[in-house]
């Protein structure tokens, strides 16, 4: 069996309407040949993820999630023209192939890229994959050295400058993500207004500013299947931007669970970060902070704020669910776990 990843069966509520699809794709690309079949890659709480199959060509369909969704969030079209706009300078993204604002297609946006085949490690290893202590550890590096690369874009040269907005990134961030905490607040969990109230008055001026991807990781990583040390994809620009380099890898460690974290964040895991070798999350700021050359007074305050935010994006799947606008039964208790990190984020703040 192969170690690459596989689509597979439709999630319950998330089938979408095959001839449809296929229709308006033939009339995009007219090389496609044959019957549409339409399978589901395992990932996606947040945007959906679709492998589309013809007779001769393959590709990947991305539509944002059924259900309320945020004000500002899934913007099909900014995440297709920002991974156009990194195509001449950062060879790790997808080609873009088609882009559709016609609603009435599916239901919403959505675009089709190019399909990159290779190994995404999820929560845990491929069956059919090992990874020993020395390799866990050289993946790790080549991760940072990737995130690095992004950090090191020149942006401005590119139809990304677009993307910059005045005034302070990590002001904006942290303002923007209180409210859409307080928006999607259920009667079950906590406010969290001590943690907002910490976050605000700790709150550091941007460091610098760069092309951010606000959510890397290795489940958006597209590893080689014949050399998995190189990484030959990143996928998911849904929230990049121009930031903050601290912030972006701040938001990267908050899905950084060690093997010895609490169990309520052992549930949380999403990618194989517990196997002997891989860094730790102080490893992972250091090697970063060697890279780069940035010399920030504390890391706390990011990894606070990439452990809220965190919660904020668990809180507004899980509003989804409590509304009963998803009946993915994945997110039954995210109320829980949002339940839980108000008390672990403020064990990191007083540390």
């Amino acid at each position: 069996m192969s170690v690459q990843d596989s689509a597979g069966a439709i999630r319950q509520g998330e089938e979408l309407d095959v001839a449809a699809v296929e229709a308006w794709l033939k009339h995009q690309l007219p090389d496609l040949h044959g019957t549409l079949t339409i399978s589901q890659f395992p990932g996606g709480a947040s945007n959906l993820t679709y492998l589309l199959s013809f007779d001769n060509r393959q590709m990947v369909l991305r539509r944002p999630p059924f259900g309320h969704k945020a004000k500002s969030a899934h913007d099909m079209g900014r995440e297709f023209q920002v991974m156009q706009g990194l195509q001449s300078v950062y060879p790790f993204v997808p080609k873009m192939l088609a882009f559709c604002e016609d609603e009435s297609i599916i239901g919403s946006e959505f675009y089709v890229m190019q399909r990159l085949e290779g190994i995404i490690l999820r929560t845990n290893l491929p069956k059919e994959m090992t990874l020993s202590s020395d390799a866990a550890h050289q993946l790790c590096e080549n991760m940072i050295q990737r995130l690095v690369d992004l950090h090191q874009v020149d942006w401005e040269a590119t139809s990304l400058k677009t993307l910059a907005r005045p005034g302070d990134f990590v002001e904006r961030q942290v303002s923007g993500w209180v409210d859409r905490y307080r928006k999607a607040v259920t009667p079950d969990v906590p406010d969290y207004e001590g943690i907002i109230d910490w976050l605000e008055t700790h709150r550091p001026a941007q460091i610098r500013q760069c092309l951010v991807h606000n959510d890397y990781r290795f489940d958006n990583l597209v590893l080689d299947a014949d050399n998995p040390m190189t990484i030959v994809g990143v996928l998911d620009w849904e929230m990049a931007t121009i930031g903050d380099p601290l912030l972006d890898l701040g938001n990267s460690l908050a899905y950084w669970i060690h093997a010895d974290d609490p169990a309520p964040l052992q549930l949380m895991r999403r990618q194989p970060t517990h196997l002997p070798g891989m860094m730790s999350r102080q490893e992972l700021v250091d090697r970063y902070l060697s890279l780069s050359g940035l010399k920030p007074a504390s890391f706390k305050f990011y990894e606070v704020f990439g452990l809220f935010r965190l919660v904020v994006i668990i809180q507004q799947i899980y509003y989804r669910y409590y509304h009963k606008q998803t009946q993915d039964k994945r997110f039954a208790g995210f109320g829980q776990l949002v339940n839980f990190m108000q008390g672990y984020l403020q064990q990191r703040i007083d540390r």
